[in-house]
């Protein structure tokens, strides 16, 4: 009787997060995220869990939990669920986000998305899962308690304790303390914040912060922020409302969170006509105006970003404009932000960032709120989870603090199975994970082997050598080598190079095509390796060549 807990996403990183529950015929998972792609992986869109573990034990997988409605924790699942085909248990919110997230990929069995209540107990195989309310930067977000036979899991989910949070909803440390009473085998908790002292900022600081930078702005106001913040959205908008400016959304997620999140009861306009379409808000004086939008990770494509450098066709950036960035950098963007904020000063806008002000706090827990949440479930065992192997360690330490060794904190990897008794908790052989490249309507076709051709293609171009052969025997050089290079070399300015190259190819053609036998692939090789080290030694660069070899 042993249960066994698999990341197979969300450990030893940041985001596509997917946990594995697997006791004996029961497997249940928990979130399905995407992360984001960092500059090394070239023309990739989205990275999602390999989830091929669970392909293999379909029949064993019964239901999909989700905690809350982030990208890194419900992006993954039009890739996931049509492979699965398995329940899906989250709250209103979340299922009203995850059906807009669907439709986008061709919808899901709508009797397959199933809305949930904190509080309330579903049996799924052999185990028994509950949810309870956290608080975190979106509402409707969960954490669950698994009870099996072996004893209860508690896995918080993303959280922070926000004792005055914007919807009321407080995190149920009450049933946590219960839960701690009866018993807990592990608790596996949110680890993101591990390094740092005290407590997270409620996120009513911001609304207060918001409204004094909004009073002091004198032409329209621009604030970017993650699209699923639905309740920063709302501290903007009523701090809009008592400004007397219309609310104007521009970018497509922004606009489906807030669609959702208006219709299910999660956001509400003070007035009735606040908000406003983009064709009527360019009728508006600025000074009347607020803009939401995506954009706060200064993607290439997204509208802040297009604002910034004159792109966007609706909405342009004009000097004495307030911007207010309300995100922290995701690892790896910190440049793309710095290029679009240095875009907007440029223009002469004034910007406000986390760093200028409280525009923007984490939803994550800090080290004393971390500290309570161990306290109160009292687990026999600790698994830090979403977070970097730093943010793992710095969690280990926490835990060492409270009295637990080294044994009994499981530092985790993707793949890795933490097996648990009712006293025990044991590491065995890891399972097949990794992650799945999406790029276009490609699901893992791309592979490392042709990231290492992409990334040679960015730092070396290409060189494609053309050449026709005659039929027959002896085979003779009928036309060329020509030579065409993209991300080389400028053709017209290295003639000299280009005509050694030239001479080199049609020397390798020569000495392979007089043989009494050759082959195509030997020549294509041969050209390959004459070019190689001829362009290495006089350039140092190695493009990618490309012999195109025809015979008429």
């Amino acid at each position: 009787m042993k249960l066994s807990v698999i990341p197979l996403g969300g450990t030893g990183e940041i985001g596509k997060n997917l946990l594995v529950f697997e006791y004996e015929d029961t497997i249940i998972l928990i979130d399905g995220g995407v992360k984001f792609p960092d500059d090394e992986l070239l023309g990739i869109d989205l990275v999602i869990p390999d989830i091929s573990y669970l392909e293999k034990r379909k029949e064993k997988v019964k239901g999909i939990f989700i905690t809350h409605g982030h990208e890194d924790h419900i992006g993954g699942l039009p890739f996931i669920l049509p492979k699965l085909q398995i329940p899906v248990y989250a709250t209103k919110l979340t299922i009203g986000l995850v059906k807009a997230k669907l439709r986008e990929r061709g919808g899901y069995p709508e009797n397959l998305l199933r809305v949930i209540e904190p509080g309330e107990p579903i049996q799924v195989g052999k185990l028994e899962v509950e949810a309870f309310r956290v608080t975190h930067s979106i509402p409707d977000a969960v954490g669950y308690g698994i009870l099996s036979p072996i004893g209860r899991v508690i896995y918080t989910g993303d959280f922070k304790v926000d004792y005055t949070p914007i919807d009321g909803q407080e995190m149920d440390l009450g049933k946590l303390a219960a839960w701690g009473q009866e018993g807990v085998i592990a608790l596996i908790c949110d680890s993101t914040n591990a390094e740092r002292a005290g407590v997270t900022i409620s996120e009513r600081v911001v609304g207060k912060t918001l409204r004094d930078a909004f009073s002091r702005a004198e032409g329209k106001i621009i604030m970017a922020t993650f699209a699923s913040n639905v309740h920063r959205i709302q501290q903007a908008i009523d701090a809009a409302a008592e400004l007397r400016r219309k609310v104007c959304v521009v970018g497509r997620s922004m606009e489906a969170v807030v669609t959702t999140a208006g219709e299910l009861g999660y956001l509400h306009f003070p007035e009735p006509d606040m908000l406003i379409e983009t064709d009527a808000a360019n009728e508006l004086p600025s000074t009347r105006l607020l803009i939401l939008t995506t954009g706060s990770q200064g993607e290439p494509l997204a509208a802040l970003t297009r604002m910034a450098t004159g792109s966007h066709r609706q909405v342009n950036v004009s000097p004495g404009d307030t911007v207010v960035i309300s995100a922290t950098p995701v690892p790896g963007n910190e440049k793309l932000i710095g290029r679009t904020i240095n875009h907007l000063f440029q223009i002469g806008a004034d910007v406000i960032t986390k760093d200028m002000g409280l525009v923007h706090v984490s939803g994550h827990a800090n080290q004393e709120e971390i500290k309570l949440i161990i306290r109160l479930t009292r687990p026999k065992f600790l698994i830090p989870h979403h977070g970097e192997i730093r943010h793992q360690a710095a969690f280990r330490k926490i835990g060492n603090l409270m009295g637990y060794d080294d044994k009994k904190i499981a530092i985790t990897q993707l793949g890795s199975r933490v097996v648990l008794g009712k006293d025990t908790m044991e590491m065995a052989e890891r399972v097949d994970s990794g992650s799945v490249f999406v790029d276009g309507l490609g699901i893992g076709d791309v592979g490392q082997i042709v990231l290492r051709d992409r990334q040679q293609l960015s730092q070396d171009g290409v060189v494609v050598v053309v050449a026709a052969l005659s039929k027959g025997h002896p085979t003779t050089l009928v036309s060329g080598p020509d030579i065409v290079s993209r991300g080389f070399t400028f053709m017209k300015e290295a003639e000299e190079l280009v005509d050694g190259a030239k001479k080199l190819a049609a020397k390798a053609i020569e000495a392979q095509t007089q043989r009494e036998r050759w082959e195509w692939g030997v020549l294509r090789g041969a050209i390959h390796d004459s070019l190689s080290q001829y362009f290495w030694e006089k350039t140092r660069r190695r493009p990618m060549i490309l012999p195109v070899l025809m015979q008429f």
